[in-house]
Parts: C-alpha cells; sequence; structure tokens
C-alpha cells in the first residue's frame, strides 16, 4: 500500500471516531482511490476537558486527502453522528446524503451557522439507490430511538457492506417501518462481504424491547398517579416516544405541555415530516400551572442532569413549570454511562423536595435503541456476513461482540480501533497500517486539539492552581495566587516565597543575571518550590517582568 494511504484496487475501513468508544461517529471506506464518510458526529465533553462542552474526532487524515473525499452519507439524526455536521462540513467540500428527517435536522443546523449556501444536502428516499464515487448506496430503515434510523448497503467492486448505524428490532417500532427479517434475509442470501455493527448493547442478555410495550408501560404508570402533577423526561431526539407520550396524555384526560427547546424542535421537524400528525396541541407554561395538578401532564429535558436543561432547573425551583410535594417525574429514558453522578444530584433534589420518581428499573417506561445479544444473533442469520467489524461501544463492547459473533458462526471477525487502517478485500482481511487519530474541542468560538496547551494547562490549574510572579527591576518579588489551599498560612506563604525568589535571583552568575530567560527560569522555579512546601501542590507559575 502507497505510503500516502491512497486506496488501489482494494476495499478499505476506517475509523476515526467512534471504535473503543461511544459517540463521536466518524467512519470512512475506500475503494479505487476514493474514500466515502460515514456520519460525521461528536460527543459531549465530560471533567477531562475544563470549560468545554463538545469534542469531535479529529479529521486532519482525511483532510489531507481532500480531493479522494467524494462524499458523506448520514445514517441518521442524533448528535453523535451529525453533530460535527456544522462544524466541519463546509472545510470537507463534498456533498452530504440523508434522509428526510435526517436532512431536515441537518438544515438546520447549517442555517443556524449560516453555512445553507456552503453545503449541497441531498435528501435521498427510503431505498433509492445513489452513487457516490465508486459506492453504489442505498438506505435500508432499522428501529432506532429516532426516526428513520438506517443501515447503509454499501455497493462496491469488492463486495458488498451492510454498516448498520445505531439500530434495534422492535415489533411494535410505533414510527416509521422497519425492514422486516424477510427483506433482510433475501439481502444476505445475496451475499454480504463485511458488517460492520454497532455494539454498545452487546452485554444484554435479552432483547432490548419494544416501544409498543413502553406505550402500555407509560399509560400504566400515569394512570397510577391521578390527582398529581406528572413530569416525563425524555429524549427529545425520540420521535417514538414523543408520540407514546402525546397519546397517553390524551388518553389519561391529561393537557400535554413541553419544557425544553430541544423537544420543541424534534417536535417540529417530526411534524413537518410528516410525523407526530396527532399530536395533542401543547399548552404553555402559564396555562399548565393553573390546571388543576392531575389534568395536565409535562414533557421535559434534563434526564441526563444536564444542569441548563429543563429538569434540573424545576428539580432547584427557577424554573416556570413547579413541581410540589407528591407530584411524580418519570425518567422514560437510560441513565447514560458518565452521567451518574449528575443525575444523582438531579434526583436527590427531587427527593429532597418529596418529589416522587419512577425509573426503567421500576417500570417499563423506557428500552434502549441498540440490540441486545439475541438480536445482534439474528441479524447475523439474516445477513450472513463474512466478516464482521464492531464498532460504536468501548473496547469491551467490541471484543465482547467479536466473541458472541464467533459463536453465532461468523467466519471472520476483526477488532479495530479509531485509526486502524483495515484492508477488507481482496485477499485475507487485515489490518494494513494505523494513522494517527486524535480529538478536537469546541473552546469558546475556537475548535482546538484536546490535548493542546490550552486545556493541559486549563487541567493543570484546576488541579494545581496558579501563581503570579512580578519582578520589580531591583530584583524584588510580588506574588499572587488562584486556587491553593493555603487561606490562613497565605500571608505568611506569600512572604517566604518572595524572599525565596529574591535570593534565588541573586544567586545568578555572571550573564545570567541579565539574561531575560534565566531570571525568568530562577523565579519561577523559587516559587513553585516555595508553593510544594507550603501546600503540598505544584501549582501553574507565570512569571512577569516589571516594564514589560
Amino acid at each position: 500500500m502507497k505510503k500516502n494511504f491512497k486506496p488501489e484496487k482494494e476495499l478499505l475501513f476506517l475509523a476515526l471516531g467512534g471504535s473503543a468508544e461511544i459517540g463521536m461517529n466518524v467512519n470512512l471506506y475506500g475503494c479505487d482511490g476514493k474514500w466515502l464518510m460515514v456520519d460525521l458526529g461528536m460527543t459531549f465533553s465530560g471533567n477531562e476537558y475544563p470549560g468545554v462542552d463538545l469534542v469531535f474526532a479529529d479529521l486532519d487524515f482525511i483532510e489531507d486527502r481532500l480531493d479522494d473525499l467524494v462524499g458523506i452519507v448520514l445514517t441518521h439524526g442524533h448528535e453523535d453522528h451529525i453533530g460535527a455536521v456544522p462544524y466541519f462540513a463546509a472545510d470537507l467540500g463534498v456533498p452530504l446524503y440523508a434522509t428526510p428527517f435526517t436532512a431536515e435536522l441537518v438544515r438546520r443546523k447549517l442555517q443556524e451557522a449560516g453555512l445553507t449556501d456552503e453545503v449541497e444536502l441531498n435528501v435521498v428516499d427510503d431505498l433509492e439507490v445513489f452513487n457516490v464515487g465508486p459506492f453504489d448506496v442505498s438506505y435500508y430503515p432499522l428501529a432506532h430511538s429516532i426516526a428513520e434510523g438506517n443501515a447503509l448497503l454499501l455497493e462496491t467492486p469488492y463486495g458488498k457492506i451492510f454498516h448498520t448505524g445505531d439500530w434495534k428490532l422492535d415489533e411494535e417500532p410505533i414510527i416509521g417501518e422497519p425492514t422486516t427479517e424477510e427483506e433482510l434475509t433475501e439481502l444476505g442470501d445475496e451475499g454480504i462481504l463485511a458488517m460492520v455493527c454497532d455494539s454498545t448493547n452487546v452485554f444484554n442478555p435479552n432483547p432490548s424491547g419494544s416501544e409498543g410495550a413502553v406505550h402500555r408501560g407509560l399509560m400504566e404508570e400515569v394512570k397510577k398517579h391521578k390527582g398529581k402533577r406528572v413530569m416525563v423526561t425524555t429524549f427529545a431526539s425520540n420521535t417514538a416516544r414523543l408520540q407514546t407520550l402525546g397519546e397517553v396524555a390524551r388518553e389519561n384526560n391529561r393537557q400535554l405541555c413541553v419544557a425544553g427547546r430541544s423537544l420543541d424542535r424534534m417536535v417540529e421537524v417530526s411534524q413537518s415530516n410528516g410525523y407526530l400528525q396527532d399530536f395533542p396541541k401543547v399548552i404553555d407554561f402559564k396555562t399548565a400551572m393553573k390546571l388543576p395538578r392531575g389534568e395536565v401532564m409535562i414533557v421535559a429535558t434534563g434526564g441526563q442532569g444536564e444542569p441548563r436543561a429543563a429538569l434540573s432547573r424545576v428539580a432547584e425551583g427557577n424554573h416556570q413549570i413547579s413541581l410540589d410535594r407528591g407530584d411524580v417525574v418519570l425518567f422514560s429514558s437510560r441513565q447514560i454511562p458518565g452521567n451518574e453522578v449528575s443525575i444523582g444530584k438531579v434526583q436527590n433534589r427531587l427527593a429532597e423536595r418529596g418529589i416522587e420518581m419512577v425509573t426503567d428499573r421500576q417500570s417499563e417506561i423506557h428500552v434502549s435503541g441498540h440490540p441486545g445479544r439475541p438480536e445482534l444473533e439474528a441479524m447475523y442469520s439474516w445477513i450472513k456476513p463474512e466478516i464482521l467489524l464492531p464498532v460504536h461501544g468501548e473496547i469491551r463492547h467490541m471484543k465482547e461482540q467479536i466473541r458472541v459473533s464467533k459463536e453465532a458462526g461468523v467466519p471472520v471477525s476483526l477488532f479495530q480501533q479509531n485509526g486502524d487502517i483495515m484492508r477488507l478485500a481482496p485477499g485475507k482481511p487485515e489490518r494494513l497500517a494505523q494513522v494517527r487519530t486524535g480529538r478536537l474541542v469546541l473552546d469558546g468560538d475556537v475548535i482546538v486539539p484536546a490535548d493542546g496547551e490550552a486545556i493541559v494547562g486549563r487541567r493543570r490549574l484546576s488541579l494545581d492552581g496558579a501563581l503570579i510572579v512580578v519582578l520589580s527591576s531591583d530584583g524584588s518579588a510580588q506574588i499572587d495566587s488562584m486556587g491553593l489551599p493555603l487561606d490562613e498560612d497565605y500571608a505568611d506563604f506569600v512572604a517566604e516565597a518572595e524572599a525565596d525568589v529574591a535570593k534565588a535571583l541573586k544567586k545568578l552568575k555572571g550573564p545570567s543575571r541579565k539574561d531575560r530567560a534565566a531570571v525568568i527560569e530562577a523565579a519561577r522555579l523559587a516559587a513553585r518550590r516555595a508553593a510544594k512546601r507550603w501546600s503540598g501542590k505544584k501549582p501553574q507559575v507565570k512569571v512577569i517582568l516589571a516594564g514589560e
């Protein structure tokens, strides 16, 4: 293979994001000199990136090969699959392809970013075959927790790839018509070289469950709470769940109130694409609060403990919607790993105020949008791939799917991580090389490397604090600090640290006395050692020369 990693007469796979992690999905397929991107997602920041909300895959590999990129195909509208589009699509400069619902979500993102005229967005009807470079592409609808979840069939001169996207099996999907078992079996009978498959829920020994069952569970749960104000929190993107909640409100003679801008937007996009056509008329906050408690149901964002979301604000008592002792919150959403602490804070606040809570562990009011083990095994039997490549999971999820697939009789299962270039055909499937991948973060209004100086410095500041040392021309120093645990001893520390800096500068000999870099380094080290001696911390130190 050429050093520039240009696909030759072969079929390649490369994940830039979404493998060995959950979220931030960016996949590349290489064929006959060209690359096709599938999804362009993001993830949300955790504590490892202070002051940052959004995290993206580093696209440096494909940005160096833009002449060979032919397009971006989007499987569905979740943020971990489309969230990076407004930040990178214009620079990538290739057409986007999506089904109508996803395309509308993307169009609004581009409009908000002022990029509508800079990005070509193609709307594709279900099952319409379209050509992108050396790839013939078609959508295969699969059930998921958003409207128009899709698998992709990629037809190439070297074989067909079935890219599942995010999916599950659902006999009562509420929204949409997933591809049937018979249709998938027929597709498998035609021959599938490789299946690139969602691994998220592989440790679940049971099927994920049906939206129809959730409909019944929510109906029963709301009926239990007559005379109480009921709030339901769910993922805004789950159109089927919104459909269910509308019906639950109507059948329980409750008027519906929606709290959360993302919910408002999703209802609007859904209705403009033919979904939620019989959704109840939504009442405003003021009207909701005037109704008898048992005659209103509120759907709210914030089930993951997001501090600015509606549920968190209601829990803190600073929202126009209010809940009182005896009222009920139904958590019709799963707890995403990593959000346990923030969710716990919201739930503790609700409990403190005497508000009852019901989660999916107590009642069947939520099901996952990802396949459990029986669903994976069923898909293997229908598609019958020669090769399985797990994606969309942490290492433990992907390794487990390999084990499950081998037990199910899949001939070849390949483990890969972000940056691994895998050759699928011709010849024996193998790892060809590993290229650099990484993460970028949106820091304020600027996209910067996640391991760059700004983020690393901020992380160190959060751990150890900072010292500011101002040096006067006479060799004396003035010191101030941030974040050192020295409240009672602070004045004594400052006096000693300033004296240490002065001593360090006096020890400089000859030309070093006038060497700016030598002076700054001597002062920095003396101040930091004093801080370590007094506090046990190694703060960041900024030395300023007076007059500069």
